[in-house]
């Protein structure tokens, strides 16, 4: 006879395929071996918190993934881009192989859901930091290429990227953030947004300003800066994480 130990057991390892099964299908990928996705989603925290083997966890993905990635837009950036300098084709990888960029991506794919995370560092809102979730899409990469080898890493990533690619050489390396909200939203919700200045504290030579987000009738996030323009920008950045979070 099954005692209740056994039927938990069984109701969780049923959970967590579930949950990896919608991670992949919302990647594009299915794993061959799902040890390697699920050590992707390993963060060192939970790692040490439940005393698992000391190679277990995202960490050494993390690091070849970070080079799998950093070839793999570098290859589709030289074959797309004929005249551009060593200097400027740096520039523009750099624009896409990033913390805010990585972590945004990670966020389309709500990637901070599937994370696992000790106790201490989930109550601290780990799976909204942009270290954790950039340094989690890396190590997936890493899994894919362990998984399929380096073909199927290319067309995955060629995919995941490709919105940010064509609007890095179309556009610039360089895109602020008011810059890329207004054109997803412009997109998007067919709106543009507005900036409302709602603090100004601190002395002239120490000034905070906070400034929130305006889509249509609608408030979202607000930023913090020592300037105006600061604020603005902060705002934008967490507004833009937010709607693609929210794939609005």
């Amino acid at each position: 006879m099954q005692n209740d130990d056994d039927d938990d057991n069984q109701d969780g390892s049923r959970h967590q395929e579930m949950l990896l099964n919608q991670l992949q299908n919302c990647l594009g990928y299915q794993f061959n071996n799902s040890r390697y996705l699920l050590e992707a989603l390993t963060h060192k925290s939970y790692a040490n918190e439940m005393q698992l083997e000391n190679s277990f966890g995202n960490e050494r993905l993390e690091f070849i993934g970070d080079a799998i990635l950093g070839l793999i837009i570098s290859h589709i950036l030289m074959d797309r881009v004929q005249d551009c300098s060593e200097g400027k084709l740096s520039n523009m990888r750099a624009a896409i192989v990033n913390e805010d960029e990585l972590s945004s991506l990670a966020r389309s794919f709500r990637l901070g859901a599937y994370i696992l995370l000790s106790r201490g560092e989930e109550e601290s809102g780990g799976r909204e930091k942009k270290s954790i979730l950039a340094n989690a899409y890396e190590a997936l990469i890493a899994a894919i290429y362990y998984d399929s080898g380096f073909t199927a890493t290319f067309t995955l990533i060629e995919k995941h990227c490709a919105c940010l690619i064509n609007e890095v050489i179309e556009k610039g390396y360089y895109r602020d953030f008011k810059s890329r909200l207004q054109e997803y939203t412009q997109r998007a919700c067919n709106a543009v947004p507005r900036y409302v200045l709602t603090m100004e504290e601190g002395p002239d030579h120490g000034k905070t300003f906070e400034s929130q987000v305006m889509i249509g009738e609608t408030l979202y996030e607000k930023g913090q800066g020592g300037s105006k323009k600061s604020s603005e920008q902060d705002a934008a950045e967490k507004t833009l994480n937010h709607l693609l979070s929210e794939n609005i």
